[in-house]
């Protein structure tokens, strides 16, 4: 399928050069050259299959002297609301950890919009082997800055998503949940670590 066949049948859901480089130029890196723009691999049947529910993402890792990473998203879009939306949530303590270098490779993804509904509540653990993929939390994180910008709204407002990074200690990062339902919470798009039980984690009494 070609891009504007792929473009026509995604309609807002297609996150192609376009949006990424009205991103990259809100974030101030080099905009991507025609040689950067890889060819669309999946199969005509999984995009018309997937438009409905699916975003289809661009993926651009950035150069080698300027990735574009999570903490790139972090140093351009800032984490006060009062200054600027969309931005990421206030928390600094993935700034040491591993994932937060990684960028994405030069290719086309599908990444599903809106949560199973049968996956509320339940731990990562369970819902591995049942053929979801998690995604990796710099493809949320640039899908998520790159939708909104194009189209004015948050994906994930309140829902959390699992990914298939870990921090050092080997605890699952989630992300999303842009707004608080209840008010609590400044806006910003979230980053989060399911911790384990450890023996670390036991408990005192009070008389």
């Amino acid at each position: 399928m070609h891009l504007k066949q792929a473009e026509a049948l995604f309609g807002s859901n297609f996150i192609g050069p376009d949006r990424i480089n009205s991103m990259l130029t809100a974030m101030g890196c080099s905009p991507l050259r025609p040689e950067d723009i890889p060819p669309l691999e999946y199969s005509d049947t999984l995009l018309e299959k997937s438009a409905a529910d699916f975003l289809l993402v661009l993926g651009y890792p950035g150069t080698a002297g300027d990735p574009v990473d999570i903490l790139k998203f972090r140093d351009c879009f800032g984490i006060d609301p009062d200054r600027s939306e969309p931005c990421l949530y206030n928390q600094d303590w993935y700034l040491k950890e591993d994932f937060v270098h990684k960028t994405l490779d030069s290719r086309w993804y599908l990444l599903r919009k809106d949560v199973f509904e049968d996956t509320r509540s339940l731990s990562p653990e369970s819902i591995a082997g049942s053929g979801i993929v998690f995604p990796s939390a710099i493809l949320c994180v640039y899908a998520f800055f790159a939708f909104y910008l194009a189209c004015g709204q948050p994906l994930w407002r309140h829902d959390f998503v699992w990914c298939s990074d870990t921090d050092h200690n080997g605890d699952r990062i989630y992300v999303g949940k842009y707004h608080d339902i209840d008010g609590v919470n400044k806006n910003g798009f979230s980053i989060h670590r399911h911790l384990a039980l450890r023996p670390c984690y036991s408990s005192i009494t009070t008389l």
